[in-house]
């Protein structure tokens, strides 16, 4: 049979990508090593959190099922960053982790155009310099028009415990081999990238009376603009403790046997998520470091200790452990480890995650040199998109990077590459105003419709729902109020009383006025209560009152770089000719290839200067 889309990998990237695929309605297979861990949570059992909060709901909104699977397998939800302005909200939610990958299985097997396959890929079939299909461990060959590689942190990996080191892809799964020697072969390039993972913990060890009680929000919100799923009516609490003086004297102890410090780890390990042992010798002056005990799971005692992440020998481990409170009496489950593992700089890549070098093969998640689930999630669910765009001979789809976190994510990974793991923030986008998220679906929705992901009913619902701001905000801009029943909110508040009437929208437009201030508010209270408004629709109304000078400029300063990305650069285009651009930028440029002046002016090392030159060439 000759499939549509083959993916290689069940992580969180192959499951989204073999679900956006069927979705689209191509013919897709998964091959995979196990399927009993499809979906797995490798690391903590977690989704979302800065920037990768806001990355879940595009998937979302573009019709992925990360967000629905976090939904149905919650034990805790947060809105992070609530304190500061909406472009900082993050939602993250602690996961069910057996549920979790349960649920992605059942949601797969739902899916009709979805075939299942166990075994290690071993071989990419390549033919005139297309992919044509792959071949696997017991020598069965399938063929498609176009392959995803999803492959995680398996390709050639290796655990590191102290001294120990043995080949793994996952604690207790064997690695995968021959997929990078057959890339090589073909002109790609490798490289290594290092992750690690905390020890698991018997919770029955612990004593969370010597911890602080870390409770999910009071009234949790959920992660997916669906009506199929529900906020969580109950919580399980995380918990929180502190390292001190006498575990870092422990854990010093072990560093001679630290593959991290004896020279056995040499590649690069995420630098935003560092181990315990790199947090001691990079920190010194710090006397403690906070460590989470967070739950596994509704009917499991096992414990993720969140922020021990450590490759040290596990006696070490262990007796380090044993020093911060709440865990004296800790017994283990499993001890943390450090794995190494092949990946390929995805400069080699196109902006639709096809290679540059090889047609119809697409890359998606570690093996673009990113770490986290979510942004894995993200690159699947667009190589997923486009391979199935690429079987069915139509356009690419490709995100700007004012149009979503994922469209930064990508262009970030082709344009500039990335010699560390890759982890999103929202620093990294330069319109976080206009990408909240609370107005993914309101951006992406309508795209996800257009490439027939998402059906008429969905589209409905979310045109209803931007009628209704609109509504609001239009209620809130014609509609003045008296003096004598806005003061006495304006009072309360300590910001200052008028004499005259004014639109709803000014006083609103003021920094310490609340839409729920105004709610009861004579002229507000009977036209909210006939409409029957939620807290969802009510705060949509503040922040596009609040922040709409903000949205406008961001808007217009995305306008201005739009007229860079209708700049081509012919494919053909000679750098190396035009010595008026720096050694640096012609370099970049003729490795990467942009496609646009927009994505040349993004690449590190190319000048404004550059980007002058640049336009005169071209003849503009």
């Amino acid at each position: 049979m000759l499939y549509d889309v083959i993916v290689v990998g069940g992580g969180h990237a192959g499951s989204e990508a073999v679900a956006s695929a069927a979705n689209m309605g191509a013919q897709t297979l998964l091959i995979t090593m196990n399927l009993q861990t499809i979906g797995q949570m490798s690391c903590n059992p977690a989704v979302g959190g800065i920037a990768k909060g806001q990355i879940v709901r595009e998937i979302d909104a573009l019709g992925g099922y990360m967000a629905r699977v976090t939904d149905l397998t919650a034990i805790q939800f947060k809105m992070l960053n609530k304190s500061k302005g909406p472009a900082m909200w993050s939602p993250r939610a602690q996961s069910d982790r057996m549920r979790f990958a349960e649920c992605w299985r059942e949601q797969l097997e739902q899916m009709p155009n979805v075939s299942f396959f166990q075994d290690m890929v071993q071989e990419v079939l390549i033919e005139n310099g297309k992919c044509v299909g792959v071949k696997t461990g017991i020598g069965t060959t399938f063929r498609a028009k176009c392959i995803v590689l999803t492959n995680g942190t398996f390709l050639n990996g290796v655990i590191h415990i102290g001294e120990k080191q043995f080949a793994g892809g996952r604690s207790g799964e064997s690695n995968s081999k021959g997929i990078t020697k057959c890339l090589e072969q073909n002109g790609f390039i490798s490289g290594r990238m290092k992750t690690g993972t905390p020890p698991r913990v018997d919770g029955r060890s612990l004593d969370f009376s010597k911890m602080i009680l870390q409770n999910g929000d009071k009234n949790p919100k959920k992660f997916s603009f669906s009506e199929t799923t529900t906020p969580l009516k109950v919580q399980k609490p995380c918990y929180l403790s502190h390292t001190n003086m006498l575990t870092h004297e422990y854990l010093k102890e072990g560093f001679e046997r630290s593959p991290m410090f004896n020279g056995s780890i040499k590649s690069i390990g995420p630098r935003y998520c560092p181990s315990i042992e790199d947090k001691i010798n990079r920190f010194t002056d710090r006397e403690s470091h906070q460590i989470f005990s967070e739950p596994e799971g509704w009917n499991t005692a096992e414990i993720y200790v969140n922020g021990f992440s450590t490759s040290l020998p596990a006696d070490i481990q262990e007796k380090a452990l044993k020093t911060i409170p709440g865990f004296e009496n800790v017994r283990f489950f499993r001890p943390g480890y450090a794995i190494e593992y092949d990946y390929f700089p995805p400069t080699q890549l196109k902006h639709n995650l096809e290679t540059k070098l090889v047609e119809n093969l697409f890359f998606a998640g570690q093996i673009n040199g990113t770490t986290g689930y979510e942004e894995a999630d993200a690159q699947g669910l667009m190589a997923g998109i486009n391979a199935t765009l690429k079987a069915q001979e139509r356009e690419p789809f490709v995100l700007e990077r004012d149009q979503g976190y994922i469209g930064v994510l990508i262009d970030d990974l082709i344009t500039k590459g990335t010699e560390e793991p890759y982890r999103m923030f929202t620093s990294r986008a330069e319109y976080r105003m206009l990408l909240r998220q609370d107005n993914a679906d309101q951006r992406l929705m309508p795209l996800a419709h257009k490439l027939g992901i998402l059906n008429d009913k969905a589209m409905a619902v979310l045109e209803k729902k931007v009628s209704r701001y609109k509504e609001l905000i239009s209620y809130f801009e014609k509609t003045s109020v008296l003096p004598k029943d806005i003061n006495p909110v304006l009072k309360k508040v300590k910001s200052s009383p008028v004499a005259q009437s004014d639109k709803l929208f000014k006083f609103l437009s003021r920094p310490s006025v609340r839409a729920k201030d105004m709610i009861n508010v004579t002229p507000v209270k009977s036209f909210i209560q006939k409409g029957k408004y939620t807290d969802e629709e009510i705060e949509q109304l503040e922040i596009k009152v609040k922040y709409s000078g903000y949205i406008e400029k961001e808007k217009r300063n995305a306008l201005r770089l739009k007229e860079l990305s209708n700049i081509k650069i012919p494919k053909a285009f000679n750098y190396s000719n035009i010595m008026s651009l720096s050694f640096e930028a012609r370099e970049k440029l003729s490795k990467i290839r942009p496609n646009t002046l927009l994505q040349a002016s993004l690449i590190s090392g190319v000048s404004p200067s550059d980007v002058s030159v640049l336009l005169v060439y071209i003849g503009r």
